[in-house]
């Protein structure tokens, strides 16, 4: 398993714990230059999308890991989260649906969490 699928599944399992849905994973690594993986999550309000990216700052930061960049956190509809080799896309449903990342980059290889 590559570091950059470490971190993605360690964001993952911090999303999860938050009630997050949907966790999908995006390889783009070999159709992109722009990061390893996209990380797709759900949440059913603003207050939730906020709480799941607190709580993916709180646990990396632990890890010594803080993101280059957060996005859209004011308004808590699509929060983006980029640590490099992952980037973190928090949804409303409404904004995941509109946006429709995995058809975007239907090329990407797709995985989805699963909880052990």
């Amino acid at each position: 398993m590559t570091d950059s699928r470490i971190l993605a599944e360690k964001i993952a399992q911090a999303a999860y714990e938050k009630k997050g849905r949907d966790i999908v994973f995006l390889y783009l690594r070999q159709i992109s230059l722009i990061t390893d993986y996209f990380l797709l999550v759900t949440g059913n309000s603003n207050t939730q999308v906020k709480a799941i990216a607190d709580n993916i700052i709180k646990e990396l930061k632990e890890d010594g890991i803080n993101p280059s960049s957060k996005e859209g956190y004011k308004d808590g509809q699509w929060i983006l989260l980029d640590y490099g080799s992952v980037v973190v896309h928090i949804f409303l449903e409404d904004q995941r649906r509109f946006y429709d990342l995995e058809r975007l980059w239907g090329d990407a290889d797709t995985d989805y969490f699963n909880v052990e």
